[in-house]
């Protein structure tokens, strides 16, 4: 599951880039751009909120492996569309990730069985494995987004035909993830919890799921390929020169999330969470005002060394409030409102950009972020987890 994680980062990683390049390539504008990011994370909550209610009717790896090929299916409806109408639809229906994060139908059925193999500290820390081998991941699927431009200089390949090619190598992934699924053995019914949907928990679950939205819509309006094309746009950066951004920032984000445990288990999942984030979203206001390339950059990888460390805090925070058999359930319903609240702000993104505010974005996503942040040390600061 840990590799099928990295190979799924790995293609987001460079779709994250290539992505907003690609729409422009085929005579798509900023807003449509901002439509379509929309569209996939609208997609993901769909998708995801359907596994909360009636996924544990079903075996995990089944639905895995269904995930899977609708990874295939995606890439392949990218490389075969050109119009703003079918691609709309292919991104609505398909696991396409435009954001720094995992906001996809994969999310929570990984976090249900990963969080039956580990307790306490233990599942603290296997969470940031599977966070730092995504991040790592996708870092270096950020670095292969210089291929296309490498394609069209060195292979005499038409530019479009070349961003066409990383769409199929990103279905090709799907279908590795496939195989790898299909190998997952079922848990034993000794080890796991029967799943079950949300009940005693239901309370906690929704504050959590509501604070997390706004996490969620703050993040939206710079997801990944907003913030390429930010970087595209106001500072003239190449398809190579983006790419190495994001693969130097996910190495920081990686490095914060491998540090998380220890640091949870010092301070607290909580204040890990809070305390790190605050910091981090400083950066993000204060990169979206600087005037030199050199200096947003700077400002940027400081925020990408914090801002992960509550990835897997964060999930490992829910997964230790509710009770076991409610975990599938939990982390389906604290993952649907955070992708229905990040889906509407690429739209808005988007919006502001095409409108030349290029900057607002950014410093509306730290503040609200901050605000977050304070919110969630204040109603949740006296909750103790529920006994293993």
């Amino acid at each position: 599951m840990l590799v099928a994680r990295a190979l799924r980062a790995l293609g987001d990683g460079f779709m994250a880039v290539l992505l907003p390049a690609y729409l422009l390539a085929l005579g798509l504008g900023q807003f449509e751009v901002g439509l379509i990011s929309t569209a996939t994370l609208l997609g993901s909550a769909a998708a995801t909120l359907a596994v909360g209610a009636f996924g544990h009717q079903f075996a995990s790896r089944r639905l895995l492996s269904g995930a899977a090929l609708l990874m295939a299916a995606t890439g392949l409806g990218f490389a075969g569309f050109a119009s703003f109408w079918p691609l709309l639809v292919v991104a609505f229906v398909g696991t396409l990730n435009p954001s720094s994060g995992d906001v996809s139908v994969f999310l929570p059925l990984e976090h249900a069985r990963l969080a039956e193999a580990a307790r306490g500290e233990a599942r603290t820390a296997l969470f940031a494995r599977y966070s730092v081998l995504g991040a790592l991941a996708a870092a270096v699927g950020a670095l292969a987004a210089a291929l296309p431009d490498a394609l069209t200089r060195h292979a005499a390949l038409p530019r479009l035909d070349a961003l066409r090619a990383m769409f199929l190598l990103y279905g090709a992934i799907g279908l590795v993830v496939w195989w790898l699924y299909r190998r997952l053995p079922q848990t034993p019914d000794a080890v796991q919890a029967p799943p079950a949907p949300l009940g005693p928990s239901r309370g906690i679950v929704i504050k959590l799921a509501a604070l997390f939205s706004v996490d969620a819509f703050a993040g939206g309006l710079i997801i990944n390929a907003l913030l390429a094309l930010w970087l595209l746009q106001r500072f003239g950066l190449s398809l190579a020169q983006a790419g190495a951004y994001f693969f130097w920032a996910g190495l920081l984000s990686a490095a914060s999330q491998f540090a998380a445990p220890r640091v949870a288990a010092r301070f607290g999942l909580l204040n890990t969470m809070v305390f790190t984030h605050i910091p981090a979203n400083v950066c993000l206001i204060l990169a979206a005002l600087a005037g030199s390339l050199p200096v947003a950059l700077a400002l940027l990888f400081v925020r990408s060394a914090l801002s992960q460390m509550d990835v897997p805090t964060r999930t490992a925070y829910v997964m230790s409030v509710v009770t076991p058999a409610e975990r599938s359930a939990a982390a389906s319903f604290t993952a649907v409102p955070r992708s229905l609240a990040a889906a509407l702000s690429p739209t808005l993104g988007g919006a502001l950009f095409a409108a030349g505010w290029f900057s607002l974005p950014l410093v509306l996503c730290g503040l609200l972020k901050i605000g977050y942040d304070l919110t969630l040390w204040r109603a949740f600061r006296l909750h103790r987890p529920v006994g293993e």
